[in-house]
């Protein structure tokens, strides 16, 4: 939950993505990943007794020779002792180096199967642990850049108290690792883009394009950008919309919630930059 100083704007509101740090709980979550579909591989439990199961083995050569670039006759002679020694490697090494041995370990491994489980693995973690990567095929990239991060911060520190609250609240929201609410996630951030309308407009009910047109009478506005807003705008006040609750909350997901509070936040910096440029005041003239 935003304390304070966050919901005044006086302390910056935490990132609400996993950028150029990794947690506690997202490491532990990636090497249980690794323990899960690689280590615990090592052994094929049958009828009678357990089959040596070779792949781990060759994993750990191939960490030794192509990942740590050491001799390979210093690859301990137990298993475990191999991949103890690959975890203090992993807990004590930057983050982005935790992604270059996760994203080396399912290029290397040799079964297929247990590779791809392994990445989709990982990427329940990401989610859930709210990291700005995932796995596609068998490479990690970035969902997220820096400029929506900064973007989504920048509103969120407005000094229009509504707007502030709105979207503090729909980070909130979307961030929670344990109970994400993307559904009012979104409204929130429809909500904030609904304040800054009206400040501009200077009318309890104007909407969005009444916002726009305000900017548009002052300096012009390339009508795509403004047709694009209204149009935005009109989906979330549909009868089909979120704002009525027709949709399956199911069918919501972190995307959508992203998508919309990058979005909102986006708008409500134009709007703010461009009264300010020409020095238009918030409100009634």
């Amino acid at each position: 939950m935003a304390l304070f100083s966050q919901r005044k704007g006086l302390k910056p509101i935490s990132k609400f993505m996993q950028i150029e740090s990794m947690d506690d709980d997202l490491r532990n979550s990636l090497w249980s990943a690794l323990q899960m579909c690689f280590w615990d591989k090592r052994y094929v439990q049958g009828r009678h007794h357990s089959t040596h199961y070779p792949d781990v083995e060759r994993l750990i050569r191939a960490f030794w020779l192509n990942f740590f670039k050491l001799p390979i006759d210093t690859i301990p002679s137990l298993t475990s002792d191999s991949i103890n020694s690959i975890r203090v490697q992993f807990f004590n090494c930057a983050w982005n180096e935790v992604y270059d041995l996760i994203e080396f370990a399912a290029k290397s491994y040799r079964n297929e199967t247990l590779s791809a489980e392994f990445r989709d693995t990982c990427n329940v973690f990401f989610q859930r642990e709210n990291s700005a990567f995932r796995f596609v095929g068998v490479e990690i990239v970035q969902i997220t850049t820096p400029e929506e991060i900064d973007s989504i911060e920048s509103a969120t520190s407005s000094t229009i108290e509504g707007v502030r609250i709105h979207l503090t609240r729909a980070l909130e929201l979307l961030a929670d690792r344990k109970t994400p609410d993307f559904r009012n996630s979104i409204k929130e951030s429809i909500s904030a883009v609904e304040c800054i309308c009206r400040q501009v407009a200077g009318e309890e009910s104007a909407t969005l394009g009444a916002a726009l047109k305000r900017i548009s009478d002052k300096e012009k506005v390339h009508p795509a950008l403004e047709k694009a807003f209204s149009a935005l705008y009109g989906y979330t006040n549909d009868s089909s919309g979120i704002r009525h609750a027709l949709l399956d909350q199911d069918t919501l997901t972190f995307t959508d919630a992203k998508f919309m509070l990058v979005t909102c936040s986006a708008f409500i910096n134009y709007v703010l930059g461009k009264t300010a440029d020409l020095r238009m005041p918030l409100g009634p003239k």
